[in-house]
């Protein structure tokens, strides 16, 4: 008598983030069109905003915002690459969203918020490579004989600022050792600072904070390492030089000239030591690094909530940085 069953065995859910992403174990990948972070958009008319194409290629957008009564005439142009571990995430969540109009009203700029592709159909390097592209659209738009002037009647090109959150927090540490001091290969762009928001980075041996970090926390290590698996490209580790910056693979920084960077971490996010490490070893290496930390705040506090006293307080952080680095 056969034990054989008729019929192809159904695929079965091997992985999944947040209730937005599911890879089965075929190999096919679901993915919601709802945000994991279900919380109502402050869209006031204080701040206006529009979508542009920056990549067709990849089919690939940002998303503009600017004061709609700016305080001067010309703003600082302030990038932020939002999170998701590389593989959840848009520039159209709403938690994303709120975001970018806070920022563009406290900071008084024009914000750049643009997509990436996502892991794990797109690993590592797409968002590095994504992120330099939407770099790269601003230089155009700088160069254009037909230039969008909704961006350009109000954006001064010479004072650039690149943030990033979590996952975007790596990309802009990515392009700033791509683009080095002044980055000149963006001219007339002049990328003035990085602001490094919770930056995701890893490796092979695990920090203390990844170590101890509580299973309840909003980014635990179970996440985390989640995250990795599906970004990473097939075959590597988390000590591959997208990922850790001070891996055995990964090219020293410490010859390098970078612009000044700005990295800010909250003391109970598991991802602390490691940012730590990263601030004090760039500053041991005579680099204008700056690193906040702000004691008992969890993962993306400041965007989870952003009218709190520690992200309200980070801002005022962000906006000293954006006026001394533009001067």
């Amino acid at each position: 008598m056969s034990n054989t069953t008729t019929g192809a065995e159904q695929p079965y859910e091997v992985d999944g983030c947040r209730g937005v992403l599911r890879v089965y174990s075929d190999g096919s990948i679901w993915r919601s069109s709802d945000p994991s972070f279900k919380v109502p958009v402050h869209d006031d008319g204080s701040v206006v905003w529009k979508d542009a194409f920056f990549d067709s290629t990849h089919d690939l957008h940002l998303r503009l915002y600017k004061p709609a009564s700016p305080s001067t005439t010309k703003l600082p142009i302030f990038y932020y690459i939002h999170g998701g571990g590389f593989c959840i995430g848009s520039r159209t969540w709403p938690n994303c969203q709120n975001y970018c109009f806070k920022l563009a009203l406290d900071l008084q700029a024009v914000i750049i918020s643009p997509d990436y592709r996502l892991a794990p159909e797109n690993r590592l390097p797409a968002a590095i490579e994504d992120g330099y592209m939407a770099v790269k659209w601003l230089q155009a738009q700088a160069m254009s004989e037909e230039p969008d002037t909704w961006l350009t009647d109000v954006a001064d090109f010479s004072k650039v600022f690149i943030s990033g959150d979590s996952a975007g927090g790596n990309i802009a540490h990515n392009l700033a050792v791509r683009l080095g001091a002044g980055s000149p290969e963006l001219a007339p762009v002049l990328v003035r600072g990085y602001v490094l928001l919770a930056p995701y980075f890893g490796g092979t041996v695990k920090s203390k904070s990844e170590a101890e970090g509580p299973k309840e926390a909003f980014l635990n290590w179970e996440l985390i390492d989640r995250f990795w698996r599906l970004s990473i490209p097939i075959g590597e580790t988390t000590d591959h030089p997208l990922v850790n910056p001070f891996g055995p693979q990964s090219r020293s920084l410490e010859p390098l000239d970078l612009d000044p960077i700005l990295v800010v971490m909250g003391g109970s996010d598991l991802l602390k030591d490691r940012a730590k490490d990263y601030a004090e070893r760039l500053q041991n290496w005579g680099k204008d690094i700056q690193y906040v930390e702000f004691e008992g705040q969890q993962h993306g506090f400041f965007t989870i909530n952003p009218n709190s006293e520690p992200a309200t307080k980070l801002m005022q952080i962000i906006k000293t940085f954006v006026v001394e680095k533009s001067t």
